[in-house]
Protein backbone atom coordinates (compact mmCIF):
# COMPACT_ATOMS: atom_id res chain seq x y z
CA UNK A 1 0.00 0.00 0.00
CA UNK A 2 2.66 2.27 0.60
CA UNK A 3 5.05 1.35 -1.92
CA UNK A 4 3.20 3.86 -4.38
CA UNK A 5 3.88 6.71 -1.66
CA UNK A 6 5.18 10.11 -3.32
CA UNK A 7 6.14 13.03 -0.91
CA UNK A 8 5.09 16.50 -3.23
CA UNK A 9 8.83 17.46 -2.92
CA UNK A 10 7.94 20.27 -5.60
CA UNK A 11 5.12 21.48 -3.32
CA UNK A 12 7.69 21.57 -0.46
CA UNK A 13 9.96 23.63 -2.44
CA UNK A 14 7.11 26.22 -3.36
CA UNK A 15 6.50 26.69 -0.18
CA UNK A 16 9.89 27.23 0.95
CA UNK A 17 10.81 29.14 -1.77
CA UNK A 18 7.68 31.02 -1.15
CA UNK A 19 9.55 32.01 2.10
CA UNK A 20 12.73 33.57 0.60
CA UNK A 21 10.22 35.46 -1.95
CA UNK A 22 8.66 36.76 1.14
CA UNK A 23 12.36 37.53 3.18
CA UNK A 24 13.25 39.43 -0.22
CA UNK A 25 10.44 41.70 0.28
CA UNK A 26 11.16 42.60 3.77
CA UNK A 27 14.85 43.38 2.84
CA UNK A 28 13.66 45.51 -0.27
CA UNK A 29 11.71 47.70 2.43
CA UNK A 30 14.78 48.15 5.00
CA UNK A 31 16.27 51.27 4.60
CA UNK A 32 20.16 50.97 3.59
CA UNK A 33 20.93 55.12 3.45
CA UNK A 34 20.29 54.07 -0.57
CA UNK A 35 17.08 54.89 -2.32
CA UNK A 36 14.56 52.59 -3.21
CA UNK A 37 11.36 52.72 -3.99
CA UNK A 38 9.80 50.01 -2.43
CA UNK A 39 10.90 51.45 1.14
CA UNK A 40 7.63 52.59 0.37
CA UNK A 41 5.51 49.49 0.41
CA UNK A 42 4.41 49.11 4.07
CA UNK A 43 3.31 53.07 3.59
CA UNK A 44 -0.51 53.04 3.50
CA UNK A 45 -2.61 55.92 2.95
CA UNK A 46 -6.05 57.09 4.14
CA UNK A 47 -7.85 57.35 1.14
CA UNK A 48 -11.26 57.66 -0.26
CA UNK A 49 -11.89 56.36 3.04
CA UNK A 50 -9.71 53.29 2.82
CA UNK A 51 -6.26 52.44 3.78
CA UNK A 52 -4.53 52.59 0.45
CA UNK A 53 -0.51 51.34 -0.59
CA UNK A 54 0.90 54.91 -1.61
CA UNK A 55 1.96 53.56 -5.00
CA UNK A 56 -1.88 53.28 -5.78
CA UNK A 57 -2.20 56.85 -5.33
CA UNK A 58 0.94 58.06 -7.00
CA UNK A 59 4.37 57.40 -9.23
CA UNK A 60 7.10 56.73 -6.93
CA UNK A 61 10.64 57.22 -9.06
CA UNK A 62 14.16 57.05 -7.67
CA UNK A 63 15.44 59.81 -9.61
CA UNK A 64 18.71 60.20 -7.78
CA UNK A 65 20.86 58.03 -5.47
CA UNK A 66 19.40 59.57 -2.08
CA UNK A 67 16.08 60.92 -2.89
CA UNK A 68 12.71 59.47 -3.79
CA UNK A 69 10.15 60.99 -5.19
CA UNK A 70 6.25 60.44 -5.27
CA UNK A 71 3.76 62.35 -7.59
CA UNK A 72 0.24 62.12 -6.05
CA UNK A 73 -2.21 61.79 -8.84
CA UNK A 74 -4.86 63.50 -6.86
CA UNK A 75 -3.97 66.96 -5.41
CA UNK A 76 -6.43 66.31 -2.43
CA UNK A 77 -4.15 63.40 -1.22
CA UNK A 78 -1.14 65.14 -1.03
CA UNK A 79 -1.28 65.83 2.65
CA UNK A 80 -2.66 62.84 3.70
CA UNK A 81 0.44 61.16 1.71
CA UNK A 82 3.08 63.55 3.24
CA UNK A 83 1.15 62.71 6.76
CA UNK A 84 1.61 59.03 6.01
CA UNK A 85 4.73 58.61 5.16
CA UNK A 86 6.02 61.40 8.20
CA UNK A 87 4.25 58.87 10.87
CA UNK A 88 6.01 55.82 9.17
CA UNK A 89 8.63 55.13 11.44
CA UNK A 90 10.81 55.57 8.13
CA UNK A 91 13.04 58.74 9.27
CA UNK A 92 12.41 60.44 6.35
CA UNK A 93 11.27 64.13 6.46
CA UNK A 94 9.04 64.36 3.18
CA UNK A 95 9.26 68.12 1.45
CA UNK A 96 6.35 69.12 -0.62
CA UNK A 97 6.59 70.77 -4.46
CA UNK A 98 3.27 70.96 -5.93
CA UNK A 99 2.07 67.40 -6.12
CA UNK A 100 5.43 66.13 -5.93
CA UNK A 101 6.84 64.78 -2.49
CA UNK A 102 10.30 64.59 -1.74
CA UNK A 103 11.72 62.07 0.21
CA UNK A 104 15.75 63.07 1.10
CA UNK A 105 17.34 59.87 1.83
CA UNK A 106 20.12 60.77 5.00
CA UNK A 107 22.77 58.72 5.61
CA UNK A 108 22.71 56.02 8.24
CA UNK A 109 24.56 56.38 11.76
CA UNK A 110 26.16 53.44 13.02
CA UNK A 111 23.90 52.91 16.04
CA UNK A 112 20.57 53.20 13.15
CA UNK A 113 22.67 50.81 10.66
CA UNK A 114 23.04 47.87 13.79
CA UNK A 115 19.97 48.36 14.84
CA UNK A 116 18.49 47.80 10.86
CA UNK A 117 20.88 44.24 10.84
CA UNK A 118 18.84 43.21 13.85
CA UNK A 119 15.84 43.73 12.48
CA UNK A 120 17.11 42.15 8.94
CA UNK A 121 18.42 38.82 10.84
CA UNK A 122 15.04 39.18 12.76
CA UNK A 123 13.38 38.72 8.99
CA UNK A 124 15.89 36.29 7.92
CA UNK A 125 15.14 34.15 11.60
CA UNK A 126 11.05 33.90 10.63
CA UNK A 127 12.28 32.28 7.00
CA UNK A 128 13.84 29.88 8.48
CA UNK A 129 11.02 29.32 10.72
CA UNK A 130 8.62 28.90 7.82
CA UNK A 131 11.29 26.81 6.19
CA UNK A 132 11.52 24.70 8.96
CA UNK A 133 7.70 24.16 9.45
CA UNK A 134 7.39 22.99 5.88
CA UNK A 135 9.72 20.59 6.95
CA UNK A 136 8.04 19.53 9.46
CA UNK A 137 4.94 18.84 7.37
CA UNK A 138 6.96 16.79 4.93
CA UNK A 139 8.17 14.79 7.90
CA UNK A 140 4.70 14.35 9.28
CA UNK A 141 3.75 12.98 5.72
CA UNK A 142 6.24 10.52 5.73
CA UNK A 143 5.43 9.53 9.45
CA UNK A 144 1.92 8.95 8.04
CA UNK A 145 2.76 6.75 5.33
CA UNK A 146 5.84 4.83 8.15
CA UNK A 147 2.55 3.74 9.73
CA UNK A 148 0.77 3.19 6.31
CA UNK A 149 3.42 0.33 5.57
CA UNK A 150 6.17 2.18 3.88
CA UNK A 151 9.51 0.12 4.60
CA UNK A 152 11.97 1.58 6.46
CA UNK A 153 14.57 2.44 3.63
CA UNK A 154 12.11 4.53 1.24
CA UNK A 155 11.49 6.68 4.91
CA UNK A 156 14.78 6.71 5.31
CA UNK A 157 15.15 8.33 0.82
CA UNK A 158 12.52 10.83 1.78
CA UNK A 159 13.55 12.25 5.23
CA UNK A 160 16.83 12.66 3.29
CA UNK A 161 14.73 14.05 0.28
CA UNK A 162 13.66 16.76 2.65
CA UNK A 163 15.85 17.43 4.83
CA UNK A 164 18.22 18.26 1.82
CA UNK A 165 15.64 20.74 0.85
CA UNK A 166 15.75 22.15 4.19
CA UNK A 167 19.31 22.69 4.19
CA UNK A 168 19.16 24.31 0.41
CA UNK A 169 16.53 26.76 1.35
CA UNK A 170 18.36 27.67 5.01
CA UNK A 171 21.81 28.32 3.55
CA UNK A 172 20.01 30.47 0.68
CA UNK A 173 18.25 32.32 3.50
CA UNK A 174 21.60 32.96 5.43
CA UNK A 175 23.41 33.95 2.23
CA UNK A 176 20.54 36.58 1.91
CA UNK A 177 20.91 37.85 5.33
CA UNK A 178 24.94 38.24 4.80
CA UNK A 179 24.49 39.79 2.39
CA UNK A 180 22.02 42.25 3.46
CA UNK A 181 24.00 43.05 6.27
CA UNK A 182 27.09 43.81 4.31
CA UNK A 183 24.60 46.19 2.50
CA UNK A 184 23.24 47.91 5.54
CA UNK A 185 26.76 48.25 7.44
CA UNK A 186 28.51 49.84 3.81
CA UNK A 187 29.57 53.12 4.81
Amino acid sequence: MADDFLLDTDDLQRRMDGAMTSLKTEFSSLRTGRASGAMLDPVMVDAYGSMTPINQVGTVNVPEPRMVTVNVWDKGLVQKVEKAIRESGLGINPQLNGTIIMLPIPELNEERRRELTKVAATYAENARVSCRNVRRDGMDQIKKAKADGMSEDDQKFWETEVQDLTDKAIKAVDAALDTKQAEIMQV
